[in-house]
C-alpha cells in the first residue's frame, strides 16, 4: 500500500467505510445475479435439445433469463434511483456516466431477450432478427471496454481497486466478441455450424461464471 493510500484508510469514517461496503455489497450482488443467469441461459442453450422433447417449453427458457436480467438491472443497478434513492432516472443517467451505462446494459439484455423470444415462438422470422443477437452482443462487448465504475473512488486502495474492476471488465468483453462472432456464424450456412451452435452457448456459460466471480 502506499502511503497516499495508507493516509486514505486511515481517514475513512466509520461511516463512509459502511457507505463503501454497501456500495461493495450491491455491485458484486448485481454483477453474480446477472452472471448466474447468463450462465443459465448458456446451460439451457445446451440442454435444449434432450430437455424440449419432455418439456417443450423449455425452447424459450433461455431468453427468459436475458429477460430476467435486463429487467433486474433496468430497476436494481442503481440504488441511488427513484424508487429507491432520491435521484430521478433522467437526472441520473443524464449525470452520471455509470448510471447511464447500466441502463444500457440493461436495455441490450431486454432486446436480446426479446426478440429471440418472440423467434422462439414463431412470431419473428425476418432474416435481421438473425443478427440483432450478435450485434447487441458486440455493442455490449464495446461499451464494456469503456465502462466507467466508481466503486475504486471509494475504496482506500483506488488504483489497485479500479486496476482489478477493469482487468475483470476486459475479460468480460473479450469473452462478449466472442459470442457475438460465434452466435453470428452459427446463423450462417457453414460447415461449422453445428459446432458453433455449441461454442456460444459454452462462452455464454464462461462468461456468467467470471460474472459470478466478479469482486472489488
Amino acid at each position: 500500500m502506499t502511503a497516499k493510500e495508507g493516509t486514505a484508510s486511515a481517514e475513512e469514517s466509520p461511516e463512509m467505510k459502511a457507505a463503501r461496503l454497501a456500495w461493495k455489497r450491491e455491485s458484486e450482488f448485481n454483477h453474480h445475479l446477472a452472471g448466474f443467469l447468463v450462465a443459465l441461459a448458456g446451460g439451457l442453450l445446451l440442454a435444449q435439445g434432450l430437455l424440449a422433447k419432455r418439456w417443450p417449453s423449455v425452447r424459450y427458457a433461455w431468453s427468459l433469463c436475458f429477460l430476467l436480467a435486463g429487467l433486474f438491472l433496468l430497476v436494481f443497478s442503481d440504488t441511488e434511483i427513484w424508487p429507491f434513492g432520491p435521484q430521478s432516472p433522467w437526472y441520473a443517467i443524464t449525470h452520471n456516466p455509470e448510471d447511464l451505462q447500466h441502463k444500457s446494459f440493461s436495455v441490450i439484455l431486454l432486446i436480446l431477450g426479446f426478440v429471440d423470444f418472440q423467434r422462439a415462438r414463431g412470431r419473428l422470422k425476418a432474416a435481421w432478427s438473425a443478427w440483432v443477437f450478435p450485434v447487441a452482443a458486440l455493442a455490449g462487448a464495446v461499451l464494456l471496454l469503456f465502462h466507467s465504475h466508481g466503486a475504486g473512488l471509494h475504496s482506500p486502495a483506488q488504483m489497485e481497486t479500479m486496476e482489478r474492476i477493469q482487468l475483470q471488465h476486459r475479460w468480460y468483453a473479450g469473452l462478449g466478441l466472442g459470442i457475438a462472432v460465434t452466435k453470428g456464424l452459427s446463423e450462417t450456412q457453414l460447415r461449422w455450424q453445428k459446432i458453433l451452435d455449441k461454442v456460444w452457448p459454452i462462452l455464454l456459460i464462461g462468461l456468467g461464471i467470471f460474472l459470478m466471480a466478479y469482486t472489488e
